[in-house]
């Protein structure tokens, strides 16, 4: 295992995805200034933390980065260890099955069996040396066959805002440090009373959007499942490296289909059922996909940033009287919170908002509704 690891051998290529239109954590996340260049949990950006988590896996030649126009010279920025050729700019948004599709694409044609980890770069990790086993065990599992491995977190409440993986049996043919289950299906973002009847159940997981798998795999997949984009993305990768490829990314990659990698690829090929060989690996090392204001929330109350009765603050001066689970960001202000509660109060140099920790997840909707009236500079 330590060999197929070895920094710099190429056999391990971390994936991440660092696009994005920052609506969820509107007003500070914003189209050029999305979730993932935000100092959100700490004082380095999500996207930091991520490539940073990785060093225990692989150099930082070896990751690919995937983001935007918008973003590319932020993220740039913030990670000068990666190279700049490692850093694909889109030319335009089309979902998670693209991005991965052409890494694949790209990373086949000198080493196949290379191991491809899609990683988010918006999320949280606890458990650092747990994290790097898990993903250890990943790689080996995916290089051992026509494999898929995905995570699932460990479900804390029935949420309507993340996928499930439904887990079958232990695989035992494995010899790895970290027990597989085979998966049976995947179920993307469930009603309430569905969520509610998954927690019950006990064998599924939130789908945590970390997958691994062999490049020939990936593609292979795409070419099985989605053959309208292989050529596209086959014509962007053969260019990569050239002095081509950014006319060849612009002309091509509009041209795919805008459509996730769970959608793409995942569901069906957890149909075949036994014959699918994918598997599920626990992301039990403190995974949160920092997914609402809620969701900071509470995962800066597991962080111990509570000022009491449940009230997170970032500000200057923090005050709560009779204030109850209120999460309020507003630096250099004094806050004030007297009798609210469960409220989400942010602040930035242009815009204000005032919500509550239940409609957290529909902060998108601003973002429309400001599209709708034209006022873009806000978005």
């Amino acid at each position: 295992m330590e060999a197929t690891l070895q920094q710099g051998s190429g056999m391990f290529v971390p994936v991440v995805l660092a696009g994005g239109s920052g609506t969820r954590f509107w007003p500070r996340s914003r189209r050029s200034r999305a979730k993932q260049v935000l100092a959100l949990s700490g004082t380095e950006t999500m996207i930091q933390q991520t490539v940073e988590r990785l060093d225990r896996l692989c150099l930082p030649s070896d990751v690919l980065v995937i983001t935007n126009h918008l973003l590319a010279s932020t993220v740039a920025a913030q990670l000068p260890q990666v190279p700049v050729e490692r850093l694909l700019r889109e030319p335009c948004a089309r979902n998670t099955a693209p991005a991965c599709a052409l890494a694949a694409m790209i990373v086949e044609r000198t080493a196949p069996g290379a191991v491809l980890g899609i990683f988010p770069s918006d999320h949280v990790v606890s458990n650092q040396a747990r994290f790097a086993e898990v993903i250890r065990t990943g790689v080996e599992i995916a290089s051992a066959g026509d494999n898929i491995v995905v995570l699932g977190a460990p479900p804390t409440r029935p949420e309507t805002g993340y996928g499930y993986i439904r887990m079958g049996a232990a695989a035992a043919q494995f010899a790895v440090i970290v027990e597989p289950r085979r998966v049976e299906r995947f179920t993307e973002k469930p009603q309430i009373d569905r969520a509610i009847e998954f927690l019950a159940d006990g064998n599924y997981s939130w789908n945590a959007g970390i997958f691994l798998r062999s490049a020939r795999t990936l593609a292979n997949a795409i070419r099985e499942y989605r053959p309208a984009m292989a050529g596209p993305l086959e014509r962007i990768a053969a260019a990569f490296g050239t002095p081509q490829f950014d006319t060849m990314f612009a002309e091509e990659y509009p041209k795919v289909e805008n459509i996730s990698i769970d959608y793409a690829v995942l569901e069906p090929r957890s149909a075949r059922g036994a014959d699918s060989n994918i598997y599920c690996l626990p992301a039990d090392f403190g995974w949160n996909d920092l997914g609402s204001w809620a969701a900071l929330h509470e995962h800066s109350m597991g962080q111990g940033r509570s000022l009491g009765h449940g009230n997170v603050v970032e500000a200057r001066l923090p005050l709560h009287l009779d204030a109850f689970g209120n999460y309020a960001y507003a630096p250099g202000k004094v806050v004030a919170l007297l009798g609210v509660s469960d409220l989400v109060v942010v602040e930035t140099d242009d815009a204000l908002l005032v919500t509550t920790r239940a409609h957290s997840q529909e902060v998108g909707r601003i973002v429309s509704e400001l599209n709708k009236l034209s006022r873009t500079e806000f978005v």
